[in-house]
């Protein structure tokens, strides 16, 4: 049986990111759960598809936009399952086996998984503890936590959309009865989520959210 997984990666200038959610890729490869990585490229000027390339990567090139790139690299999957992956963003060890468990629930095909959010700078705990926490009440989990879906599912919801903020879009059609939460860190930038860190722009942004606010506009915010 063919490894059921395709990772979709998508780079702009990634050069020095790729590497790093590369590495842990190569355990899923060697347990036979990625059936291929594809880098689908917007355009970099520097040496981010020599790296895909050196990697063994299937590449692709396209319009720069990640809602772009993203459409782009699932048309050419061909796993039964789509796993979208940020440059920026290192599966922490272990995650071919609860990703292996998610797999064999007998509903899984019709449910999504995200990662569970972690920075790579040990300082931000403030703002990952707010952005934990408005990930999971809002059931609004970012890109860069990772997406694992299945064929049947992304193409049942039309997967992504070419908009800003594809990334929350797609999750709140996904809804969250569909959404599980796993425990594998994904381990990403701070620097996207310090901003919003403070209490009270979190709070208001769950109040907001459970009055009826709209996820997208939350998040252009």
């Amino acid at each position: 049986m063919a490894a059921p997984i395709s990772v979709i990666i998508p780079t702009h200038d990634s050069a020095r990111q790729l590497p790093r959610v590369l590495a842990p890729l190569v355990d899923g490869m060697g347990e036979g759960l990625i059936r291929e990585v594809i880098v689908s490229d917007g355009g970099s000027a520097d040496e981010t598809l020599e790296i895909g390339d050196a990697a063994g990567c299937v590449l692709i090139r396209g319009e720069a936009g990640r809602a772009k790139q993203l459409i782009a690299g699932a048309a050419c999957a061909k796993g039964k399952w789509l796993l979208f992956l940020y440059p920026q963003t290192a599966l922490a060890r272990g995650w071919t086996d609860e990703v292996r468990m998610f797999l064999q629930f007998s509903e899984a095909r019709k449910r999504a998984a995200t990662f569970k959010l972690a920075f790579d700078d040990k300082s931000a705990k403030s703002a990952l503890f707010w952005a934990r926490l408005r990930a999971k009440a809002m059931n609004m989990p970012r890109g860069d936590q990772g997406l694992l879906i299945s064929r049947f599912l992304y193409d049942g919801l039309n997967g992504y959309r070419d908009m800003a903020h594809e990334d929350v879009e797609f999750a709140r059609r996904i809804g969250a009865k569909r959404l599980m939460f796993l425990e594998t860190e994904a381990v990403t930038s701070a620097d996207a989520y310090r901003l919003a860190a403070s209490p009270a722009v979190s709070i208001g942004m769950i109040a907001r959210y459970f009055m009826g606010a709209d996820p997208v506009e939350l998040a252009k915010r």
